[in-house]
């Protein structure tokens, strides 16, 4: 690989700049619905802040030419992105889009001032109604002759929570002024659960939505919702039927025998409809099914409002075409992470930071003998499924994990506490340093996990430093992986290292200072050319690279503050991780090396993930049904943590040591991760 990078650099750089160029033109070719829509982001003040969004406005839609409009958002951790496959289908059919980042999301921000135990509540409650009244007031925006507007709220998960509080504050205007903005709602993967906490119930969203037409998009295998026993029991993974149940059929006035995809008018007016897909949550915003479904109900709910103008209008709802779009940024995505090899490459061949380049040590051999064989691959095995196994206790700090972990931190340290003094003891003519670093180093990793697991509820607590609710849960089973990584190593160095004369240097982190820092420099060009390259794409093409949950996106000056935070324990994890992957890898040669690279850091993360949600869908239960959120976060990480794996391993290669890979993964996962989830502005 090393050699072909030296002698392909160029065919990689043309490459992947083609992958960049051709995946963004492409994508926003679809994007635009060829061109026939116009999308620009647009920021607009609210009294709590700014709100920023997609705004896809078709060809025609103007004040002479006024459209039915909707305005579409994510939920909790994502951004307006999420919303393509709605926001592409509908502007494709003639109606204005506007696809919304919530307030602490993506590019909008909440400047009014919150304690963390608020911050939960302080986004989604008045987001969709804001935007609702900013779209309201634009002139291409549709109002029937009383000033009612042909305005649409939706949204899925906490989105779908935010367009219910919407509906409600909607009522409530209606009750003032004779008039109501909103004409119709749509809520995918969300019920009454959270909106309940601020006294919008079911029966008082059902009362608020008076003779609009609203529906509901409750999956199978929601991960979260539609299942109030299950919920009482916080194993919320399993499989669901909403329609069956007494809210589902509240919902829709209590029809005989309801059916999913079915419009019922209510006595009272107004009609309601339930769509029940087999999906899981996540699938919502990625599935040509509940997309067939929004284009449905709008068809219906706006079918008295359509616009001649509307060409599209009668396109068979199986028509779509968002896919395409997806997968040209994801061919995009490609390109910008094969862009860094031969950038790196090229920079580390500059005089000026050629100091990068160090001697390429003598690969660590396997154990010899049957025996060690066999304990070092245990070693191995523990390493790769460790991570798996204690995830769910590690994002939840909680659970029979943590006390596994404990325990395990003890045994260690007390162990390398008596090793220590044996070592002392029975040190003879050797140099101290040779007897005492394993020991101590084992001492001090096992102490640090010790704290890090005794601690849990004060490490990594939301607040105005530590930011990000999330980003803080991935990084406290980053650096909890990253203590047990350093035992195993530590311990498995000294195992063998008599019988396979391993030296420290053969582990590639024994370098001087200069290498170190041309190392950081080579990593922080990198990732600062590879994200000029994306600011430039999204203004341009209005495009970034994504596949699905996985995502690169253009981020604020806050979220690069907040990643300055989080970015030295992102350092530790891939420091220990670069040590281990390349010590017990390099002696596999071509893809095998890579896939033994890979199934050491998420293989055990692939297995809980077929594992979880393979049960889930063959017996109805999850494997850890308690374990919502956590699992969908693995969508997107599992992918990130293959290409860190890559980069790591052909850095290694193309430097002699680890940092480069280092440096460009703790860099550019730190603003990935920070960038894609939410970020609180406003805790005091």
């Amino acid at each position: 690989m090393n050699n072909f990078i030296k002698n392909k650099k160029k065919t990689l750089f043309f490459i992947a700049i083609v992958l960049i160029l051709g995946g963004s033109i492409f994508a926003h070719m679809f994007n635009t619905s060829f061109y026939s829509t116009n999308v620009d982001r647009i920021n607009f003040e609210t009294n709590r802040g700014i709100l920023s969004g997609l705004l896809y406005k078709p060809e025609g839609a103007n004040s002479n030419n006024p459209r039915p409009a909707i305005v579409t958002t994510h939920g909790y951790l994502n951004s307006a992105e999420m919303q393509d496959a709605p926001a592409i289908e509908l502007s494709r059919r003639g109606y204005v889009v506007l696809s919304l980042d919530l307030y602490d999301h993506g590019h909008s921000i909440n400047t009014t001032e919150f304690k963390p135990s608020e911050a939960f509540f302080s986004f989604w409650t008045t987001a969709m109604h804001d935007a609702a009244n900013y779209m309201y007031e634009q002139d291409y925006v549709l109002k029937d002759e009383a000033g009612n507007g042909i305005l649409a709220v939706a949204g899925h998960s906490m989105g779908g929570f935010s367009s219910t509080m919407a509906v409600v504050q909607d009522e409530k205007f209606f009750a003032e002024n004779g008039y109501r903005k909103i004409h119709s709602a749509l809520t995918m993967g969300s019920d009454y659960s959270f909106t309940s906490f601020v006294g919008v119930t079911s029966d008082v969203a059902f009362k608020s939505h008076g003779p609009r037409v609203v529906g509901k998009v409750a999956a199978h295998y929601d991960d979260f919702f539609f299942d109030s026993q299950a919920r009482e029991t916080g194993k919320t993974v399993v499989y669901k039927d909403y329609i069956k149940t007494e809210e589902g059929q509240n919902f829709l006035g209590n029809p005989s025998n309801p059916q999913s995809g079915e419009m019922y008018t209510l006595d009272k007016g107004g009609k309601r409809v339930l769509y029940t897909p087999s999906e899981i949550h996540p699938w919502n915003h990625f599935s040509a099914t509940t997309t067939s479904h929004q284009i449905d109900f709008y068809t219906t709910a706006f079918s008295e409002y359509t616009s001649p103008n509307q060409a599209n209008m009668n396109l068979n709802p199986d028509n779509q075409i968002w896919f395409y779009k997806e997968l040209s940024e994801f061919i995009a995505m490609l390109g910008f992470f094969l862009f860094f090899i031969p950038l790196v490459s090229y920079l580390i061949n500059l005089p000026i930071l050629s100091n990068a380049k160090t001697k390429l040590n003598e690969t660590i051999q396997a154990p010899k003998t049957a025996g060690n064989k066999f304990i070092y691959w245990i070693i191995l095995i523990i390493s790769a499924l460790f991570p798996a196994l204690l995830f769910p206790a590690l994002m939840s700090k909680s659970g029979t994990g943590m006390t596994i972990l404990k325990y395990f931190a003890l045994i260690v340290l007390a162990i390398s506490i008596i090793a220590l003094v044996v070592a002392f003891m029975k040190k003879g003519n050797r140099k101290l340093s040779s007897v005492i670093l394993g020991p101590i180093g084992l001492i001090f990793s096992s102490g640090i996990l010790y704290w890090l697991i005794t601690n849990a509820s004060e490490i990594f607590k939301l607040g105005s430093f530590f930011n990000e609710p999330t980003t803080n849960q991935i990084i406290y089973w980053a650096v909890s992986v990253t203590a047990v990584l350093t035992i195993l190593t530590i311990l498995t160095h000294y195992l063998f290292k008599s019988s396979g004369n391993i030296s420290l240097e053969q582990y590639g982190f024994v370098v001087n200072w200069k290498s170190i820092l041309s190392a950081f420099i080579t990593a922080v060009i990198s990732v600062f050319i590879g994200y000029i390259i994306l600011f430039i794409i999204n203004a341009v093409f209005k495009t970034d690279f994504r596949f699905w949950t996985w995502a690169v996106k253009t981020f604020e000056i806050r979220h690069l503050i907040s990643a300055l935070k989080y970015m030295p324990f992102f350092f530790l994890y891939f420091y220990i991780t670069g040590i281990t992957v390349n010590a017990n890898t390099e002696r596999t040669k071509g893809w095998k090396s890579y896939l033994l690279g890979c199934s050491l850091i998420v293989g055990g993360l692939v297995i809980y993930m077929i594992l979880h949600y393979g049960m889930l869908f063959i017996t109805g239960t999850a494997l850890w049904p308690a374990q919502a959120l956590s699992s969908i976060l693995l969508f997107a990480l599992i992918p990130t943590l293959i290409v860190a794996t890559f980069f790591n391993k052909i850095f290694y290669k193309m430097t002699g040591n680890v940092y480069t890979g280092v440096f460009v993964n703790t860099i550019l996962v730190t603003i990935m991760t920070v960038a894609n989830t939410t970020l609180y502005t406003g805790l005091g």
